[in-house]
Protein backbone atom coordinates (compact mmCIF):
# COMPACT_ATOMS: atom_id res chain seq x y z
CA UNK A 1 0.00 0.00 0.00
CA UNK A 2 1.37 3.40 -1.00
CA UNK A 3 -0.30 6.80 -1.33
CA UNK A 4 0.46 10.50 -1.45
CA UNK A 5 -1.71 13.26 0.03
CA UNK A 6 -1.50 16.87 1.17
CA UNK A 7 -0.40 17.31 4.80
CA UNK A 8 -3.38 19.42 5.92
CA UNK A 9 -5.92 17.03 4.37
CA UNK A 10 -4.35 14.03 6.09
CA UNK A 11 -3.93 15.78 9.46
CA UNK A 12 -7.55 16.92 9.56
CA UNK A 13 -8.93 13.50 8.61
CA UNK A 14 -6.73 11.62 11.09
CA UNK A 15 -7.56 14.03 13.92
CA UNK A 16 -11.29 13.62 13.30
CA UNK A 17 -11.18 9.82 13.15
CA UNK A 18 -8.96 9.59 16.25
CA UNK A 19 -10.98 11.97 18.44
CA UNK A 20 -13.01 9.23 20.12
CA UNK A 21 -10.32 6.60 20.62
CA UNK A 22 -10.07 5.31 24.17
CA UNK A 23 -6.90 6.16 26.11
CA UNK A 24 -7.06 2.77 27.83
CA UNK A 25 -8.85 0.44 25.42
CA UNK A 26 -10.05 -3.03 26.42
CA UNK A 27 -8.14 -4.43 23.43
CA UNK A 28 -4.84 -2.99 22.12
CA UNK A 29 -6.15 -2.84 18.53
CA UNK A 30 -8.89 -0.43 19.61
CA UNK A 31 -6.20 2.21 20.14
CA UNK A 32 -5.47 2.04 16.43
CA UNK A 33 -6.76 3.71 13.30
CA UNK A 34 -7.49 1.49 10.33
CA UNK A 35 -6.23 2.83 6.99
CA UNK A 36 -7.84 1.16 3.98
CA UNK A 37 -6.78 2.14 0.46
CA UNK A 38 -8.89 1.19 -2.56
CA UNK A 39 -9.36 2.89 -5.96
CA UNK A 40 -7.48 6.07 -4.92
CA UNK A 41 -9.79 6.49 -1.89
CA UNK A 42 -8.28 6.29 1.58
CA UNK A 43 -10.72 5.40 4.34
CA UNK A 44 -9.61 6.13 7.91
CA UNK A 45 -11.65 4.39 10.62
CA UNK A 46 -11.77 4.39 14.41
CA UNK A 47 -13.93 2.18 16.66
CA UNK A 48 -14.27 1.60 20.41
CA UNK A 49 -17.02 -1.08 20.21
CA UNK A 50 -19.67 1.55 21.06
CA UNK A 51 -19.06 4.37 18.59
CA UNK A 52 -17.32 4.40 15.22
CA UNK A 53 -16.01 7.09 12.88
CA UNK A 54 -15.02 6.90 9.23
CA UNK A 55 -13.70 9.52 6.84
CA UNK A 56 -12.87 9.19 3.13
CA UNK A 57 -10.34 11.26 1.24
CA UNK A 58 -8.97 11.16 -2.28
CA UNK A 59 -5.26 10.38 -2.59
CA UNK A 60 -2.71 9.59 -5.27
CA UNK A 61 -2.48 5.82 -4.84
CA UNK A 62 -0.11 3.10 -5.93
CA UNK A 63 -1.70 -0.22 -5.06
CA UNK A 64 -4.29 -1.15 -2.45
CA UNK A 65 -4.27 -2.55 1.06
CA UNK A 66 -4.89 -1.92 4.75
CA UNK A 67 -2.79 -0.90 7.74
CA UNK A 68 -3.53 -0.54 11.45
CA UNK A 69 -1.40 1.87 13.50
CA UNK A 70 -1.61 3.82 16.76
CA UNK A 71 -4.26 6.48 16.27
CA UNK A 72 -2.88 8.86 18.89
CA UNK A 73 0.64 8.69 17.46
CA UNK A 74 -0.53 9.04 13.86
CA UNK A 75 -2.60 12.10 14.79
CA UNK A 76 0.31 13.75 16.60
CA UNK A 77 2.72 13.04 13.75
CA UNK A 78 0.30 14.24 11.05
CA UNK A 79 -0.26 17.51 12.90
CA UNK A 80 3.49 18.09 13.38
CA UNK A 81 4.60 17.38 9.80
CA UNK A 82 6.05 20.23 7.72
CA UNK A 83 3.82 21.83 5.04
CA UNK A 84 4.68 19.44 2.23
CA UNK A 85 2.90 16.53 0.52
CA UNK A 86 2.97 13.34 2.60
CA UNK A 87 3.95 9.93 1.24
CA UNK A 88 2.77 6.89 3.22
CA UNK A 89 4.05 3.38 2.52
CA UNK A 90 3.00 0.13 4.24
CA UNK A 91 5.69 -2.48 3.84
CA UNK A 92 5.72 -5.66 5.88
CA UNK A 93 5.06 -4.81 9.54
CA UNK A 94 6.06 -1.13 9.25
CA UNK A 95 4.32 2.03 8.07
CA UNK A 96 6.62 4.73 6.72
CA UNK A 97 5.59 8.40 6.66
CA UNK A 98 7.75 10.73 4.57
CA UNK A 99 7.15 14.49 4.39
CA UNK A 100 9.87 16.85 3.21
CA UNK A 101 12.95 16.15 5.33
CA UNK A 102 10.88 14.34 7.99
CA UNK A 103 10.57 10.57 8.10
CA UNK A 104 8.71 8.38 10.60
CA UNK A 105 8.36 4.63 10.87
CA UNK A 106 5.49 3.14 12.88
CA UNK A 107 4.88 -0.50 13.82
CA UNK A 108 1.63 -1.91 12.47
CA UNK A 109 -0.86 -3.97 14.46
CA UNK A 110 -2.54 -7.05 12.94
CA UNK A 111 -5.41 -5.88 10.76
CA UNK A 112 -7.19 -9.23 11.14
CA UNK A 113 -7.62 -8.59 14.88
CA UNK A 114 -9.49 -5.33 14.31
CA UNK A 115 -13.27 -5.67 14.90
CA UNK A 116 -15.65 -5.13 12.03
CA UNK A 117 -17.25 -1.69 12.07
CA UNK A 118 -21.06 -1.54 12.17
CA UNK A 119 -22.74 -0.90 8.84
CA UNK A 120 -24.58 2.38 8.35
CA UNK A 121 -28.29 1.79 9.18
CA UNK A 122 -31.26 2.69 6.99
CA UNK A 123 -31.59 6.40 6.21
CA UNK A 124 -34.30 8.08 8.27
CA UNK A 125 -33.97 11.58 6.86
CA UNK A 126 -31.83 14.68 6.48
CA UNK A 127 -31.40 17.91 8.42
CA UNK A 128 -29.23 21.02 8.29
CA UNK A 129 -25.92 20.08 9.89
CA UNK A 130 -25.51 23.47 11.57
CA UNK A 131 -29.09 23.54 12.90
CA UNK A 132 -28.78 20.01 14.26
CA UNK A 133 -25.47 20.79 15.98
CA UNK A 134 -27.01 23.84 17.64
CA UNK A 135 -30.07 21.88 18.79
CA UNK A 136 -27.96 19.06 20.24
CA UNK A 137 -25.73 21.51 22.11
CA UNK A 138 -28.79 23.23 23.60
CA UNK A 139 -30.20 19.94 24.86
CA UNK A 140 -27.18 17.78 25.74
CA UNK A 141 -26.10 20.20 28.48
CA UNK A 142 -29.04 18.96 30.57
CA UNK A 143 -28.13 15.27 30.28
CA UNK A 144 -26.96 13.45 33.40
CA UNK A 145 -23.37 12.36 34.00
CA UNK A 146 -24.09 9.44 36.34
CA UNK A 147 -23.55 6.19 34.43
CA UNK A 148 -25.50 4.28 37.08
CA UNK A 149 -28.61 6.02 35.72
CA UNK A 150 -28.24 5.32 32.00
CA UNK A 151 -31.72 6.61 31.14
CA UNK A 152 -30.56 10.09 32.18
CA UNK A 153 -27.22 10.05 30.32
CA UNK A 154 -28.89 10.06 26.92
CA UNK A 155 -30.72 12.45 24.64
CA UNK A 156 -34.15 11.29 23.58
CA UNK A 157 -34.59 11.71 19.85
CA UNK A 158 -38.16 11.67 18.56
CA UNK A 159 -39.09 11.58 14.89
CA UNK A 160 -42.66 12.39 13.93
CA UNK A 161 -43.21 13.33 10.30
CA UNK A 162 -41.28 16.49 9.51
CA UNK A 163 -40.58 17.29 13.17
CA UNK A 164 -37.49 16.23 15.10
CA UNK A 165 -37.57 16.60 18.90
CA UNK A 166 -34.58 16.33 21.24
CA UNK A 167 -34.89 16.13 25.03
CA UNK A 168 -32.54 15.53 27.97
CA UNK A 169 -32.79 15.73 31.76
CA UNK A 170 -30.64 15.07 34.83
CA UNK A 171 -33.61 15.40 37.24
CA UNK A 172 -32.67 18.99 38.12
CA UNK A 173 -33.28 20.55 34.69
CA UNK A 174 -34.87 19.57 31.42
CA UNK A 175 -34.05 20.84 27.94
CA UNK A 176 -36.30 20.29 24.90
CA UNK A 177 -35.70 21.47 21.35
CA UNK A 178 -37.81 20.97 18.23
CA UNK A 179 -36.63 21.49 14.67
CA UNK A 180 -37.85 20.74 11.18
CA UNK A 181 -36.23 18.08 9.06
CA UNK A 182 -36.80 16.11 5.84
CA UNK A 183 -37.85 12.51 6.55
CA UNK A 184 -37.00 9.78 4.05
CA UNK A 185 -40.54 8.46 4.48
CA UNK A 186 -42.99 11.17 5.61
CA UNK A 187 -45.71 8.59 6.35
CA UNK A 188 -43.49 6.41 8.57
CA UNK A 189 -44.59 5.65 12.12
CA UNK A 190 -43.18 7.94 14.85
CA UNK A 191 -39.85 6.76 16.29
CA UNK A 192 -38.29 7.38 19.70
CA UNK A 193 -34.71 6.39 20.57
CA UNK A 194 -32.24 7.23 23.33
CA UNK A 195 -28.77 8.28 22.15
CA UNK A 196 -25.73 8.61 24.47
CA UNK A 197 -25.44 12.36 25.03
CA UNK A 198 -21.66 12.55 24.78
CA UNK A 199 -21.53 10.57 21.53
CA UNK A 200 -24.39 12.56 20.03
CA UNK A 201 -22.87 15.91 20.97
CA UNK A 202 -19.48 14.90 19.56
CA UNK A 203 -20.95 13.63 16.29
CA UNK A 204 -23.19 16.67 15.81
CA UNK A 205 -20.40 19.13 16.56
CA UNK A 206 -17.81 17.45 14.35
CA UNK A 207 -20.21 17.05 11.40
CA UNK A 208 -21.73 20.53 11.60
CA UNK A 209 -19.57 21.79 8.74
CA UNK A 210 -21.59 19.93 6.11
CA UNK A 211 -24.65 21.69 4.74
CA UNK A 212 -26.77 18.56 5.00
CA UNK A 213 -26.58 15.79 7.58
CA UNK A 214 -28.11 12.37 7.01
CA UNK A 215 -29.44 10.53 10.06
CA UNK A 216 -29.84 6.75 9.84
CA UNK A 217 -31.50 4.36 12.29
CA UNK A 218 -31.50 0.59 12.57
CA UNK A 219 -34.81 -1.22 12.89
CA UNK A 220 -36.09 -1.74 16.39
CA UNK A 221 -34.35 1.24 17.90
CA UNK A 222 -33.29 -0.06 21.33
CA UNK A 223 -31.02 -2.81 22.58
CA UNK A 224 -28.61 -3.48 19.75
CA UNK A 225 -29.94 -0.48 17.82
CA UNK A 226 -27.56 1.82 15.99
CA UNK A 227 -27.84 5.45 14.97
CA UNK A 228 -25.65 6.79 12.19
CA UNK A 229 -24.69 10.23 10.90
CA UNK A 230 -23.31 10.96 7.44
CA UNK A 231 -22.13 14.34 6.22
CA UNK A 232 -19.30 15.83 4.20
CA UNK A 233 -17.57 12.52 3.52
CA UNK A 234 -17.58 11.62 7.22
CA UNK A 235 -19.67 8.98 8.95
CA UNK A 236 -20.22 8.22 12.61
CA UNK A 237 -22.29 5.58 14.38
CA UNK A 238 -23.10 4.90 18.01
CA UNK A 239 -25.11 2.28 19.86
CA UNK A 240 -28.45 3.35 21.28
CA UNK A 241 -29.15 3.13 24.99
CA UNK A 242 -31.51 0.37 26.08
CA UNK A 243 -33.21 2.39 28.82
CA UNK A 244 -36.57 4.02 29.45
CA UNK A 245 -36.47 7.81 29.27
CA UNK A 246 -38.70 9.60 31.82
CA UNK A 247 -42.10 10.88 30.58
CA UNK A 248 -40.76 14.42 30.37
CA UNK A 249 -43.77 16.09 28.77
CA UNK A 250 -45.72 15.71 32.01
CA UNK A 251 -43.12 17.94 33.70
CA UNK A 252 -43.89 20.93 31.50
CA UNK A 253 -46.51 23.21 33.12
CA UNK A 254 -49.42 24.52 31.07
CA UNK A 255 -50.47 27.47 33.25
CA UNK A 256 -48.42 30.34 34.71
CA UNK A 257 -49.07 32.49 37.75
CA UNK A 258 -46.50 35.09 36.69
CA UNK A 259 -43.89 35.72 34.06
CA UNK A 260 -40.88 37.91 33.46
CA UNK A 261 -39.22 39.09 30.27
CA UNK A 262 -35.49 39.64 30.64
CA UNK A 263 -32.60 40.81 28.50
CA UNK A 264 -30.25 37.84 28.55
CA UNK A 265 -26.79 39.44 28.56
CA UNK A 266 -27.21 41.69 31.65
CA UNK A 267 -28.80 38.86 33.64
CA UNK A 268 -25.96 36.47 32.72
CA UNK A 269 -23.36 39.00 33.86
CA UNK A 270 -25.27 39.73 37.07
CA UNK A 271 -25.60 36.03 37.95
CA UNK A 272 -21.87 35.52 37.36
CA UNK A 273 -21.01 38.46 39.61
CA UNK A 274 -23.21 37.59 42.59
CA UNK A 275 -22.24 33.90 42.32
CA UNK A 276 -18.63 34.84 43.03
CA UNK A 277 -19.33 34.80 46.76
CA UNK A 278 -21.52 31.68 46.70
CA UNK A 279 -20.09 28.51 48.23
CA UNK A 280 -20.18 25.32 46.19
CA UNK A 281 -23.80 24.18 46.11
CA UNK A 282 -25.12 27.51 47.37
CA UNK A 283 -27.93 28.94 45.21
CA UNK A 284 -28.42 32.42 43.85
CA UNK A 285 -31.69 33.94 45.01
CA UNK A 286 -33.89 35.81 42.53
CA UNK A 287 -36.72 38.10 43.64
CA UNK A 288 -39.10 39.50 41.03
CA UNK A 289 -41.20 42.48 42.09
CA UNK A 290 -42.17 45.96 40.80
CA UNK A 291 -40.48 45.49 37.41
CA UNK A 292 -37.21 44.70 39.18
CA UNK A 293 -35.11 41.56 39.49
CA UNK A 294 -33.03 41.43 42.67
CA UNK A 295 -30.23 38.87 42.79
CA UNK A 296 -28.50 37.91 46.03
CA UNK A 297 -25.98 35.29 47.11
CA UNK A 298 -24.01 34.58 50.26
CA UNK A 299 -20.97 32.54 51.20
CA UNK A 300 -18.62 31.76 54.02
CA UNK A 301 -17.40 34.44 56.43
CA UNK A 302 -20.70 36.27 55.92
CA UNK A 303 -19.75 37.39 52.41
CA UNK A 304 -22.71 38.64 50.37
CA UNK A 305 -23.48 40.02 46.94
CA UNK A 306 -26.52 41.89 45.65
CA UNK A 307 -27.55 43.34 42.32
CA UNK A 308 -30.72 44.72 40.77
CA UNK A 309 -31.85 44.74 37.15
CA UNK A 310 -34.92 46.24 35.50
CA UNK A 311 -37.19 43.63 33.90
CA UNK A 312 -40.73 43.37 32.59
CA UNK A 313 -42.73 41.43 35.17
CA UNK A 314 -46.38 40.42 35.20
CA UNK A 315 -47.97 38.76 38.22
CA UNK A 316 -47.56 38.56 41.98
CA UNK A 317 -44.11 39.05 43.45
CA UNK A 318 -42.09 35.83 43.60
CA UNK A 319 -38.85 34.78 45.25
CA UNK A 320 -37.00 31.70 44.08
CA UNK A 321 -33.43 30.35 43.94
CA UNK A 322 -31.36 28.34 41.48
CA UNK A 323 -28.09 26.56 41.14
CA UNK A 324 -26.19 29.38 39.40
CA UNK A 325 -24.46 27.11 36.87
CA UNK A 326 -27.74 25.46 35.86
CA UNK A 327 -29.27 28.90 35.34
CA UNK A 328 -26.26 30.10 33.33
CA UNK A 329 -26.37 26.95 31.18
CA UNK A 330 -29.96 27.66 30.21
CA UNK A 331 -29.38 31.33 29.51
CA UNK A 332 -26.24 30.55 27.52
CA UNK A 333 -28.10 28.06 25.31
CA UNK A 334 -30.52 30.72 24.07
CA UNK A 335 -30.03 32.19 20.62
CA UNK A 336 -32.06 35.31 21.34
CA UNK A 337 -31.18 38.53 23.16
CA UNK A 338 -34.27 38.32 25.37
CA UNK A 339 -36.10 35.51 27.13
CA UNK A 340 -39.15 34.73 29.25
CA UNK A 341 -39.22 33.13 32.69
CA UNK A 342 -42.57 31.46 33.41
CA UNK A 343 -43.53 30.72 37.04
CA UNK A 344 -46.26 28.63 38.66
CA UNK A 345 -44.99 29.03 42.25
CA UNK A 346 -41.72 29.68 44.09
CA UNK A 347 -40.99 25.99 44.71
CA UNK A 348 -42.09 24.55 41.39
CA UNK A 349 -40.09 24.25 38.16
CA UNK A 350 -39.52 27.43 36.21
CA UNK A 351 -39.61 27.44 32.42
CA UNK A 352 -37.12 29.48 30.42
CA UNK A 353 -37.94 30.16 26.78
CA UNK A 354 -36.48 32.45 24.13
CA UNK A 355 -38.56 35.48 23.24
CA UNK A 356 -39.38 35.13 19.56
CA UNK A 357 -41.80 36.91 17.22
CA UNK A 358 -45.19 35.47 16.47
CA UNK A 359 -45.97 33.87 13.14
CA UNK A 360 -48.88 34.87 10.88
CA UNK A 361 -51.34 32.83 12.97
CA UNK A 362 -50.55 34.78 16.12
CA UNK A 363 -48.73 31.83 17.70
CA UNK A 364 -45.28 31.90 19.22
CA UNK A 365 -42.53 30.30 17.15
CA UNK A 366 -40.56 29.17 20.23
CA UNK A 367 -38.79 25.86 19.69
CA UNK A 368 -36.55 25.65 22.77
CA UNK A 369 -37.64 25.05 26.34
CA UNK A 370 -35.38 24.88 29.39
CA UNK A 371 -37.01 23.83 32.66
CA UNK A 372 -35.07 24.25 35.89
CA UNK A 373 -35.89 23.06 39.40
CA UNK A 374 -35.56 25.77 42.08
CA UNK A 375 -33.52 25.23 45.24
CA UNK A 376 -35.72 25.33 48.33
CA UNK A 377 -34.84 28.31 50.48
CA UNK A 378 -34.64 28.01 54.30
CA UNK A 379 -37.99 28.83 55.91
Amino acid sequence: MKFRVERDVLAEAVAWAARGLASRPTMPVLAGLLLHLEDSTLRISGFDLEASSEVDLEVSADGEGSALVSGRLLAEISKALPPHPVEVIADGAKLSINCGASKFTLPMMPVEDYPKLPAMPTTAGTVSGAAFATAVAQVALAAGRDDTLPMLTGVRLEIDGTKLTLAATDRYRLAVRELAWSPANPSAEPVQVLVPARSLADAARSLAGGQELTIALSAGGAGEGIIGFDGGGRRATTRLLDAQFPPYRSLLPNDWASNAEITVAPVVEAVKRVALVADRGTPVKLEFADQTLSLTASGENESQAEEQIEVQFDGESITTAFNPQFLLDGLGALETSSARLLFTSANKPVVLKPTTPENGDGESTDDYTYLIMPVRLPG
